[in-house]
């Protein structure tokens, strides 16, 4: 088969609202390490890896139309760096730079059509490295993590690295709300250790993070303080371990050439939205709150209160893509929204036996977190609280998650 690959530094300048953290107000003051588009095509297929906390659904379909490939075989994917600038309109705080964003829908386009005319001919391995233990459960102690560690080489006919593919489940919030240095948190690091060790350009694509980071609670997050474990260094070692995991794979190849295919089906999720009464008693209760709290806690409270005055107007459901990318030996299933380490582990159950299968969240639009049913009695930031950071009319109602699922599973039986 033929592939190609483009890279594309997006990084905008010192000054830019940074998003992923309620608590932190200040605007970027300078960049710790590139912001990049990666495009990968392979035959008439795409995957874009963005290193943004998230991006609209909305920007993901134009990209998908400004490229030369047909739009439903594309699958645009947010990293979810928590240390990059605002870019969802409406989402995880702002205000977004609108030309930087049109320049970056522009520049994704533009890199998948770059790695399309730039396709050789190329053999896909594919196989698992080693769990980096790195991922713990941060909504209870001993809940469940994706631990697989999915590893993808696009070798050319002499042996060398065209480009590779490492995807692992744990949030991109080794970075703390104190941070103002734009940057890609871990995933970057695995990349450069990577590239560095391979010979070649490398992906990363983030998994089914929702419930996952490094060990602490999502409310550890409401704080401009420092942490210990929340460094530059401590992303340095956590990128070098996962980058290490991944090197002890031994990509394979599949039996032959293997299929190239692509697979789109658009899924309708309900929201549970609050009621009015509902909303007006919590803005009263979030600004007067705010008004004593320390400031981490205040700027919260304050974008909660927003949120509530606002009162999100919208149909109570969300629409978005669920994907899936055949590349001979390996499947990418990519996922919308926060999705939980659980729809990772019924995904690889329904895969096909011997398929390297990466599940990624974040995937065609980031609306929110898509908790399963049983997430749902622990209540808790992800399931109670964070549409109002999202911007969105309300959570997702319980069964979004399964019927997320449900879409996978038919288009994993389609692939046969």
């Amino acid at each position: 088969m033929r592939a190609g690959t483009a890279v594309r530094d997006v990084t905008p300048p010192a000054g830019a609202a940074m998003s992923g953290f309620a608590a932190r107000t200040a605007r970027a003051t300078g960049a710790h390490d590139p912001l990049l588009v990666h495009a990968l095509v392979v035959e008439d297929t795409a995957l874009v890896t963005v290193d943004v906390v998230g991006l609209h659904e909305d920007d993901c379909a134009e990209i998908g139309r400004r490229c030369r490939l047909p739009a439903d075989r594309v699958v645009v994917h947010a990293t979810h760096t928590h240390g990059g600038p605002a870019g969802m309109r409406g989402r995880l705080g702002g205000p977004v730079d609108e030309t930087w964003l049109d320049a970056l829908v522009a520049t994704c386009a533009d890199a998948v059509d770059a790695a399309h005319a730039a396709r050789e001919p190329v053999e896909v391995r594919a196989g698992y490295g080693a769990d980096p233990g790195v991922a713990r459960n941060r909504r209870r102690a001993g809940g469940p993590v994706d631990g697989a560690l999915p590893v993808l080489h696009l070798r050319r006919p002499d042996g060398s690295l065209l480009a590779g593919v490492v995807s692992y489940a744990c949030h991109p919030v080794v970075l703390g709300a104190d941070n103002t240095l734009l940057t890609a948190d871990y995933p970057g690091v695995v990349r450069r250790v990577l590239a560095e060790r391979l010979g070649g350009p490398v992906l990363f694509v983030t998994g089914c993070a929702g419930d996952a980071n490094t060990g602490h609670s999502a409310a550890a997050s409401i704080s401009t303080a420092a942490a210990d474990g929340r460094t530059f260094a401590a992303a340095e070692r956590v990128g070098t371990r996962v980058a290490e995991a991944a090197l002890t794979a031994g990509p394979q190849p599949g039996p032959g050439p293997g299929p190239v295919r692509a697979a789109t089906r658009q899924v309708a999720l309900d929201l549970d939205p609050p009621t009015a009464a509902e909303i007006a008693a919590g803005v009263t209760e979030w600004e007067a709150e705010a008004a004593t709290a320390e400031p981490a806690r205040a700027a919260l409270l304050r974008e909660w209160a927003a949120w509530g005055r606002a009162q999100p107007a919208g149909p109570p459901t969300w629409s978005g893509p669920v994907s899936v990318l055949r590349w001979g030996p390996a499947l990418l299933v990519a996922l919308p929204g926060e999705p939980f380490a659980a729809a990772a582990h019924e995904v690889r159950r329904h895969a096909p036996p011997g398929t390297t299968v990466l599940v990624a969240g974040y995937s065609g639009g980031c609306p929110g977190y898509l908790p399963p049913t049983e997430e749902y009695a622990h209540g808790g930031y992800e399931v109670d609280e964070a549409h109002r950071y999202y911007g969105m009319p309300g959570p997702f109602a319980r069964g979004a998650a399964e019927r997320v699922l449900d879409a996978a599973r038919a288009l994993l039986d389609a692939d046969g």
